[in-house]
């Protein structure tokens, strides 16, 4: 049972430090996230990255997440939710002061595996205090805020990104976690008290850690080999397979050890295995439509990285106006029509956004990608409390943090999957549609080869010194074309994702669905 005190409300002190704490602690591990594919291209010309560096750089937070977010949830049950969400804190703290002191791309991904082991102690840790600190009637309003808050918080990340890019200060999106996570910490430490689940075992899953972190780090580098090597190389499929063949070894461990870091009994509810399907179909989607979305604006699009950010604000703008409203209706009506509904409207957004070819920059953005955007975030809106209230409300409160950490783990592994799989597709796409426009240019096969070298720069493909001058605007075009060609490609996907999500509560929410 979890220790006993009793639960607080929200308009109580106590119940707004907590929800304030939660916040700010968990705000910081996604700003990152937005913020960073806001600037990618600024990391990629100041480090001298090409295209898989960079899906490392965003990897490497991601699969440390994954792997070790359900040991942070498990840890802040059985040692103390305040203690572990504290620890979490300082250590992505100093992850994030390595990051933007790294002199070169490897430097960084190393530090990004700092940062990662931090966010994974941190983000289950604020939502575990906030369904063990809040009452249950209020639980799902509290939610709601929490998701609301942090989305805005995460969205703004690409102005304030787009800004510290178009200024060559693209490091300071490190440094901008430390006055908000000290202000997290002194809240957490003089405002929250402490909660655990009294009667659980302190034991450790690290057999469990190590087996989803291989896997998934051996599965996204055979997905990242695929468009430099081909498929049929030994590192690809041997990487794949491996990966695939550890996961497998992870799911086995955690059947059989008497302390798994992911109990399996909790995927026999309904509700859980349903909206943990649902969060991996729809983030992933999301992860790479953002992705891809932010790299076309200033890449392809012409927008400076600040207009590029600013191109998401419509979208926070939705999360403001719907996202506690929906955090209510679940709590009143139940979750089934709100994880259909949503998921299914942002799939229409991100259809809308695979529609818009070449523009004219900024000046064509309100009938060309603001339709899209505002269309998808409405329907991240109508989701995203919902979807935590029902993850949260389907397990019983001393496995809170558990249950918190399966989740974000589940978008994590999205995220690592959007990255990997989408980045090679993308790479893929490129390739071939460019090379399927080469045919009709008289160059040597020797030229033609290296400008589709340059595809695995994607957006930012350079034309080879080889190219005769008069041609090289035309093979500048050409790279633009390819490259819209596979956003509008990986949009589409993204989409199909998003509709299989609106999907899920149907298929699996017969018996449990309902208002909890």
């Amino acid at each position: 049972m979890v220790n006993q005190r009793s639960a607080v409300t929200i308009s109580s002190a106590e119940g707004r430090w907590t929800v304030t704490a939660a916040i700010l602690g968990s705000a910081m591990g996604f700003i990152d996230g937005t913020a960073l594919n806001v600037v990618l291209p600024s990391l990629q010309q100041s480090l001298h990255a090409n295209a898989a560096d960079l899906f490392w750089v965003l990897n490497a937070y991601l699969l440390m997440m994954a792997s070790l977010i359900l040991v942070g949830g498990s840890l802040g049950d059985k040692l103390g939710r305040k203690k572990i969400f504290m620890t979490g804190i300082l250590l992505f703290m100093a992850g994030s002061v390595l990051c933007g002191l790294s002199p070169n791309v490897t430097a960084l991904i190393v530090c990004r595996v700092l940062q990662g082991v931090g966010g994974s102690l941190m983000i289950p840790g604020s939502l575990s205090l906030i369904s063990s600190t809040i009452t249950e009637k209020e639980r799902g309003k509290a939610i709601g805020i929490w998701s609301a808050a942090t989305t805005i918080v995460t969205m703004g990340g690409p102005v304030l990104g787009g800004a510290f890019g178009d200024a060559g200060l693209w490091r300071y999106i490190f440094f901008i976690n430390i006055p908000i996570g000290l202000i997290a910490v002194f809240i957490v430490w003089r405002k929250v008290k402490e909660s655990r689940d009294e009667d659980g075992d302190h034991a450790i899953d690290i057999p469990g850690a190590f087996f989803i972190a291989a896997g998934l780090s051996l599965l996204t580098f055979g997905c990242l080999r695929i468009p430099v090597i081909g498929f049929n190389h030994w590192e690809v499929y041997g990487s794949i397979t491996c990966g695939i063949i550890l996961l497998a070894v992870f799911l086995l461990q955690e059947k059989k050890s008497p302390h798994p870091m992911m109990p399996l009994n909790l995927f026999h509810n309904p509700v859980f295995s349903g909206t943990n399907l649902l969060t991996f179909l729809l983030y992933t989607g999301l992860g790479a439509a953002m992705l891809f979305l932010s790299l076309n604006l200033v890449q392809v699009q012409g927008y400076s990285q600040l207009a590029s950010g600013l191109t998401f604000l419509p979208f926070t703008i939705m999360m403001v106006i719907f996202s506690g409203f929906a955090g209510k209706l679940a709590d009143k009506y139940g979750y089934k029509k709100l994880l259909v509904a949503g998921p299914a409207i942002a799939g229409a957004g991100l259809l809308l956004l695979s529609l818009v070819k070449q523009t004219n920059g900024p000046a064509d953005y309100w009938t060309t990608f603001f339709p899209g955007i505002l269309v998808f975030g409405i329907g991240m809106a109508f989701t995203v409390a919902p979807l935590t209230s029902a993850v949260m409300g389907s397990i019983d409160d001393h496995h809170s943090g558990i249950a918190s950490g399966v989740n974000n783990s589940i978008t994590r592994i999205s995220n690592v999957f959007a990255n990997a799989v989408f980045g090679s597709l993308a790479i893929l796409f490129f390739s071939g549609t460019l090379s399927g426009q080469l045919e009709k240019e008289t160059l040597s096969p020797a030229t033609k080869q290296a400008i589709i070298k340059e595809a695995a720069n994607l957006g930012n493909a350079k034309v080879p010194d080889t190219v005769p001058a008069k041609e090289r605007a035309v093979i500048t075009k050409l790279y633009h074309q390819s490259f819209i060609s596979a956003y509008a490609d990986i949009m589409r996907v993204a989409a199909g994702f998003a509709f299989l999500a609106a999907i899920t509560p149907i298929a699996f929410a017969k018996r449990g669905m309902k208002k909890h």
